[in-house]
């Protein structure tokens, strides 16, 4: 069956930063499929159950998608979630985890969906990545190597595809206000251990900073922006605060720039 509607998939839909770019996308008219590991009840979004660190799960998933829709335009790689605590004390069975949702599970949703996309000759993938990717945050040192390597993967992947019409690129996101802060995952060794105090701090900041930070309306916007694009950015960083800190990061001695972070988080 052949749609004339854009078809756009968002994965990590049912919450937060995934679910405003899944209502924004819908209510500007286009067939949008949410995927989460558990279907949510919203009426402009079509609710699939994904776990995506299933490689078995994407592939049924995005045939049946493309089946019944006959395009794919936009994957959205969402999903994702963190872990905070000291290198030394992480659970090594959490590190895992986390790379499996924020990296592997890319890497599964994003290789199977470009057959379909290489086949049509069109389709733009878009990841969700993070200042924390460039500018490494004490006690979130696994979340910061995830979104590292999501960067690197991505313009890699980017470089692949283009001739097969496939754009790919990423939303570099700081501080924004969703349930992400309640949902991470704290390393309970910690406060057991001569990192306690440092730690609380350092997290206690990180937190009141998302708590203060921008709406995921305001990601949605900028993930909208980089769709419509006739050639799609590389990487389009979310507000003026991480635009100029990302642009820092890159002039600025990584000695300086690593003594300014310790100052804010430890």
């Amino acid at each position: 069956m052949s749609n004339n509607k854009q078809v756009i998939v968002v994965t990590g839909a049912s919450s937060g930063i995934g679910n405003a770019i899944a209502t924004f996308f819908a209510e500007k008219g286009f067939v949008v499929y949410g995927l989460s590991r558990r279907t949510f009840q919203d009426d402009k979004i079509i609710s699939l159950s994904c776990d995506v660190t299933s490689k078995d799960q994407a592939k049924e998933t995005l045939a049946n998608i493309f089946n019944k829709e006959g395009r794919i335009d936009l994957l959205v790689n969402n999903a994702g979630f963190g872990i905070s605590g000291s290198v030394e004390n992480q659970q090594m069975e959490d590190i895992k985890k986390m790379y499996d949702v924020n990296f592997f599970g890319v890497v599964n949703m994003t290789q199977e969906v470009l057959p379909y996309m290489r086949k049509q000759g069109f389709g733009k993938i878009i990841s969700t990545g993070s200042v924390a990717g460039y500018i490494p945050i004490p006690f979130q040192s696994f979340y910061s190597a995830t979104k590292a390597s999501l960067d690197i993967w991505t313009n890699a992947l980017r470089m692949e595809v283009q001739p097969f019409g496939v754009q790919v690129g990423a939303v570099i996101v700081g501080d924004t206000k969703t349930g992400f802060t309640s949902q991470r995952q704290k390393e309970q060794k910690d406060m057991e251990s001569d990192y306690k105090e440092v730690v609380m701090r350092s997290v206690a900041k990180m937190e009141r900073d998302e708590q203060n930070g921008k709406s995921p309306e305001t990601v949605a916007k900028v993930v909208f922006k980089m769709f419509s694009r006739k050639k799609m950015p590389a990487t389009k960083a979310v507000g003026i605060l991480y635009k100029t800190l990302l642009f820092l990061q890159k002039i600025l001695p990584q000695r300086f720039m690593l003594w300014i972070v310790k100052k804010l988080y430890c």
